[in-house]
């Protein structure tokens, strides 16, 4: 299911190989966020183009709209949305999460009031899984529960315990199928390196397909976060594949692969696109500001995509004032498209054994930039 190709002489960082029912996915890679089974702005055809392999949906959004039958009858996820590769989806727990005041959390599952019209619904770990089985997804996450930040030990262990609990129910829920997909377990344990630990000794019980950190981004300083993350990837196994959730800035990203992480998601790059601000080599960029109304320079001159190959600073910033959809999308393509190529460069530097001279490198031009 997974093997590492190689392992970069300086650092942690791996290059390494995922196999599931879709194909062969080199890592450490991207996926960019389709939370409603779309990536915002941009088609499959886009994402297809750019290099994308896998996608991220969201199985707690689709659940409330437009509901699992639709997409089941319509011959599961991958032909709902024309996506001919890998899918994976997450199971909604930090939706719930960020759900404080409308969910009641028990053992047995999770009580919620969808925030569209108000309906309540109750999913357990069990449920959640034939969700995502239906859906036809290729890897699946398990219910976890997401502690919030700042929390007390007390809390994040009973938190720790009940994402134990439900990762036990949603193997189990998969032990009789025929054609299962991967299924990864979550890390828990809020800022509590013992409690961290502690998760990940009873994970690997499980034998699990892969292992995701959960639970960071969540409030909590940035050194704790570092530290939580470190810690984490040290005491997972080598010979699994490893998944930060939710954490993707360039500088997170670098940080992480050379700590020997694998896969990454995040919503940053659409996000920043939609508000008119673009990553590029030498730094993030506004297009909105002033200096760039007579600026004929591609967003970025070291990027391929079909926005830099076609248009100017001046053209995208005459889109965005004008309200203009066009300067969303054209934002969003090119953010995706520097996400996806800045993997291409981390898996090239890891097989050339040159990871850390990339990173230095990389950083070194992403900061010339001072319009942050």
């Amino acid at each position: 299911m997974f093997k590492i190709v190689h392992q970069d002489i300086n650092s942690k960082a791996r290059l390494g190989q995922l196999s599931t029912a879709q194909g062969e996915i080199p890592t450490p890679c991207f996926m960019p966020v389709g939370t409603q089974a779309s990536v915002k702005t941009l088609s499959p055809l886009d994402l297809q183009q750019a290099g994308a392999e896998i996608l991220l949906c969201n199985a707690y959004h689709l659940f409330l709209r437009p509901g699992i039958e639709v997409i089941k009858n319509a011959g599961g996820l991958h032909r709902f949305i024309s996506w001919p590769g890998t899918i994976l989806t997450d199971s909604g727990g930090y939706q719930i999460f960020s759900l404080a005041l409308f969910r009641h959390i028990t053992d047995e599952g999770v009580e919620f009031q969808s925030h569209l019209d108000g309906s309540k619904s109750f999913l357990t770990p069990e449920r959640v899984i034939k969700i995502q089985e239906e859906l036809g997804a290729d890897i699946i996450m398990p219910l976890d529960e997401c502690a919030h930040y700042p929390c007390a030990k007390d809390y994040a262990r009973v938190a720790m315990d009940r994402t134990l609990d439900w990762a036990r129910r949603s193997k189990d829920t998969l032990l009789n199928q025929r054609e299962q997909p991967l299924l990864f377990g979550i890390v828990q344990g809020a800022t509590y390196q013992d409690l961290r630990k502690g998760c990940i000794k009873q994970l690997l019980d499980f034998d699990f397909d892969g292992y995701a950190i959960g639970g960071v981004s969540v409030g909590e300083p940035a050194v704790l976060r570092y530290n939580i993350i470190n810690l984490v990837l040290d005491n997972l196994p080598k010979l699994k594949v490893r998944y930060l959730m939710g954490l993707g800035t360039p500088e997170d990203i670098l940080q992480a692969t050379e700590w020997g992480a694998d896969l990454f998601d995040c919503v940053i790059p659409t996000r920043f696109g939609r508000n008119g601000t673009a990553f590029t080599h030498t730094g993030k960029l506004t297009i909105r500001n002033a200096p760039y109304i007579s600026d004929y320079q591609p967003l970025d001159s070291q990027c391929s995509c079909y926005a830099c190959q076609n248009f100017s600073r001046a053209y995208l910033r005459h889109l965005f004032n004008c309200d203009e959809i066009l300067g969303l999308r054209l934002v969003s393509l090119h953010n995706i498209h520097f996400y996806l190529d800045l993997m291409r460069n981390i898996r090239t530097a890891i097989a050339e054994d040159r990871f850390i001279k990339f990173k230095q490198e990389f950083l070194n031009k992403y900061k010339q930039n001072s319009n942050f």
